[in-house]
């Protein structure tokens, strides 16, 4: 099996995940949920879909370093990825989004990540999809990897060529 054998279905529509689903959810769940408390369904609307989890890092001295080299299976137009139901059977390094990722010290998640900012006690951006109800909210807000300047992992020799210092990471 090669990289090009997963993909996406072709008339998957993020848009639609929210639309679709947050029908299925109590309204402003998370404000009154703790994540331990939430439904699979809950748990996955609370991804904005951003991408940055997906980006190659690196732990130097203590500390995390993002890079803008991101896995070969995050399609960068959409920063979705192409083989989410398979993600962990394909990539063996790929981390699950769960408690103790989220908790995990040193942070590797980014700082805008909704499970990171709940779970230390803040409310969801006003540009996360669960409140605007658009998925292409998160790219439209510049708080997803749409239009950065990325690099396949699969081009890189040395990460530390490619460390970045983003703002929102």
């Amino acid at each position: 099996m090669n990289d090009d054998d997963f993909s996406l279905e072709p008339d998957f529509d993020p848009e639609e995940r929210f639309q679709k689903y947050q029908q299925q959810v109590e309204p402003e769940f998370w404000k009154h949920k703790k994540l331990e408390e939430m439904s699979d369904l809950e748990w996955e609307l609370l991804c904005d879909g951003c991408g940055k989890c997906c980006l190659n890092k690196l732990e130097i001295k203590g500390k995390i370093h993002f890079t803008n080299a991101r896995c070969r299976f995050l399609n960068p137009a959409t920063c979705l990825c192409k083989i989410y139901p398979y993600r962990f059977e394909v990539v063996p390094d790929c981390r699950d989004v769960n408690l103790a990722a989220i908790r995990e010290k040193p942070r590797w998640l980014p700082k805008t990540c909704a499970y990171w900012l709940l779970d230390n006690g803040f409310d969801l951006p006003d540009w996360h999809p669960l409140k605007t109800g658009r998925a292409a909210s998160v790219a439209e807000s510049g708080n997803s990897l749409c239009n950065r300047p990325l690099v396949d992992e699969t081009e890189v020799k040395d990460y530390e060529d490619y460390i970045v210092d983003w703002q929102d990471l």
